[in-house]
């Protein structure tokens, strides 16, 4: 059988497939429907240094091909998290990776400081797409000095590696990529969820309670690819690729374009044992076409 095994700076996994944030939850709600153990690694749901009570409902709307959330980085804070959760999911057989939000700089590089002190968590994934307070409101991912920012505020209280999730919604993403690789990065995902709203023609009302949310699904999968190959080409770090992936062959697709690994999101509200198929599915293509290791079609996409 091929080596499936891939380096994510630093960080051994398994296989190439991880879960996205927010749609694994803490990854324990899944163990009763899926061997952990069998997926590359878990991100678990967005961390803030104080708890959110998130966004009104409704807040969550389905759409073609895709649906829409505005759940609102909903969770009880990283001191919550510190002492309830990772006792839950220290000893799992599989990488636990936390993803950090936050308001300002100062807030992520707290989150930041505290789950550094974690053994069992060996890197962190910074959703640098939530509303910048200090800014307006502005998204601190859409600007090269916002995502610098939150980088380098991380970068001195947090001495494991980093990965920036990069939002879709900006004009040159390669920009902000090579941005965040200088302020410190070690890796980069993208993408976060594209903005999107629907209409209740009924109530002549947005569906969703605060008027917009992120898109997701399998309708962003040809976006997230070309944001992917834009971003391989534009940084030295590794690239984990993500966006509407449901099955092996969307997976290499994004394995083929330049991604290290990749994440499922979406995919697992709909069959909730999709990362573990789609990396058995990576194996099995691999071994049909002579592939001896996943590292033979890492960004081996012909022109």
């Amino acid at each position: 059988m091929a080596d499936i095994h891939v380096n994510l700076a630093g960080i051994s996994l398994k296989n190439p497939v991880m879960t996205a944030s927010g749609t694994f939850g803490y990854g324990t709600e899944f163990a009763d429907l899926v061997n952990l153990s069998d997926i590359g690694a878990i991100i678990v749901k967005g961390t803030t240094l104080h708890p959110r009570q998130g966004n009104d409902y409704p807040r969550m709307a389905e759409t073609a091909s895709g649906m829409l959330n505005c759940v609102g980085l909903q969770n009880k804070g990283v001191d919550y998290f510190c002492t309830h959760i990772y006792p839950q999911i220290k000893d799992l057989d599989t990488r636990v990776l936390v993803n950090v939000s936050g308001s300002a700089p100062e807030d992520y590089a707290e989150c930041a400081a505290r789950i550094n002190a974690l053994d069992a968590i060996p890197a962190i994934e910074l959703n640098i797409s939530c509303p910048n307070v200090k800014q307006g409101g502005m998204a601190f991912g859409v600007t090269v000095e916002g995502a610098q920012s939150v980088v380098k505020a991380v970068r001195k209280t947090y001495h494991k590696p980093i990965i920036v999730k990069l939002s879709p919604n900006v004009t040159n993403i390669a920009d902000i990529a090579r941005a965040v690789e200088a302020a410190g990065a070690d890796a980069v995902s993208c993408i976060n969820t594209l903005m999107g709203m629907a209409i209740d023609i009924e109530r002549r009302r947005p569906v969703l309670s605060i008027a917009t949310g992120g898109l997701s699904g399998p309708c962003i999968k040809p976006v997230a690819l070309r944001c992917v190959w834009q971003v391989a080409q534009a940084v030295s770090i590794p690239v984990v690729g993500l966006g509407g992936i449901s099955t092996a062959t969307d997976a290499i697709e994004f394995l083929l374009t330049g991604a290290t690994a990749i994440q499922i999101g979406t995919a697992n509200f709909l069959d909730p044992a999709v990362s573990v198929k789609v990396a058995q599915g990576i194996s099995h293509w691999l071994d049909q076409h002579g592939c001896r290791s996943v590292q033979e079609i890492i960004g081996q996409l012909e022109s």
